[in-house]
């Protein structure tokens, strides 16, 4: 089987790209190289079945070609980050919709599998406990753009259902929590990466907001798991899942964890939300998922403790620093 990643040489696509080699597939990725990097995908240059192709998932003939020639696609591409967000909204806007609007009108021609990348963003400021699949999406006012990402991949969500609706193409929708681990770079407001750097440096751990703020980060080897198993599911198809842990901490907590784990000094400091972003930037309090529509489907859940997931960050960016 040959199959499609589009943004293929980021964080999480990388990850996937050398899964499915290994699983025996072949694997075209299709990257521009703009949050994506060519380290990211350079262990799998040279091996059999493996292709790049450098472009835009924006490009409708490149976009239609290489699904023409694939089995399935894996959609990943598109803007990401708070802020990446925030300092290019309009780009942000068009990547991820237009994106998505190609991928999934080529894929129309013949029936082809695609799996679409979604985010917890797309449940804006709901105060649940956990978030349900089935559960309303509250999202903030259009006139703060914080809310373009959210509002964006829900509509990629429901050009993907319409899709599957309309044209019978089968569709599954992924909506990633907190999606962590190797090769995740800190530049665009990832806070583990972020956090792991700075303890390693002994700079301040820059804690944006209260600290109270929780998040549920899931191992990239677990999410690359739970994509790997929902696209060989046929009963997956036509329907929305949420692929996360839902181990839960606080950032105040997770600076401090990543403070001892790293053996460092620093100091934790806080900073505003108006002093990194925009005025009126507004923040989601929790992000807990609920698993188990995804857990009876494919017989799996993201369990990686997050005490791996850190070591894991940190043994990478040790490297990268050359603090081994």
């Amino acid at each position: 089987m040959k199959i499609l990643i589009t943004g293929g040489a980021g964080f999480i696509g990388s990850h996937l790209a050398q899964r499915l080699l290994d699983d025996g597939e072949d694997v075209i990725v299709l990257d521009n190289l703009s949050t994506g990097c060519q380290d990211n995908i350079s262990r799998l240059e040279g091996r059999k079945g493996f292709e790049c192709v450098v472009g835009s998932v924006r490009d409708q003939s490149l976009v239609y070609e290489l699904v023409e020639q694939c089995d399935n696609t894996i959609h990943l591409a598109a803007a990401v980050g708070v802020k990446l967000v925030l300092d290019r909204p309009s780009h942000s806007i068009h990547t991820n919709v237009n994106g998505t609007e190609n991928v999934l009108h080529a894929a129309a021609v013949q029936k082809k599998l695609v799996f679409i990348a979604s985010s917890s963003e797309v449940y804006g400021k709901s105060a649940q406990p956990s978030f349900n699949e089935t559960d309303d999406l509250i999202l903030g006012s259009t006139s703060n753009l914080r809310w373009s990402y959210a509002i964006a991949k829900a509509l990629d969500e429901c050009l993907a259902l319409a899709y599957n609706q309309e044209n019978r193409v089968p569709v599954i929708v992924g909506r990633l929590f907190n999606t962590t681990g190797p090769r995740q770079t800190g530049r665009y407001g990832m806070v583990l990466p972020g956090f792991v750097t700075q303890a390693l440096q002994d700079q301040p751990i820059t804690v944006y907001g209260t600290g109270e703020q929780s998040r549920c980060f899931a191992h990239v080897y677990d999410i690359v798991e739970s994509i790997v198993r929902l696209i060989n599911k046929p009963e997956a198809v036509g329907q929305v899942f949420n692929i996360g842990n839902d181990e839960e901490i606080s950032i105040n907590d997770l600076a401090e964890f990543v403070r001892d784990a790293t053996g460092s000094q620093s100091e934790i400091q806080k900073l505003a939300y108006g002093d990194v972003y925009a005025a009126g930037f507004e923040e989601m309090q929790r992000r807990k998922p609920s698993l188990s529509k995804l857990e009876k489907t494919i017989g799996y859940r993201p369990r990686t403790p997050l005490a791996k997931i850190v070591d894991d960050v940190i043994e990478e960016k040790r490297a990268a620093l050359n603090l081994l």
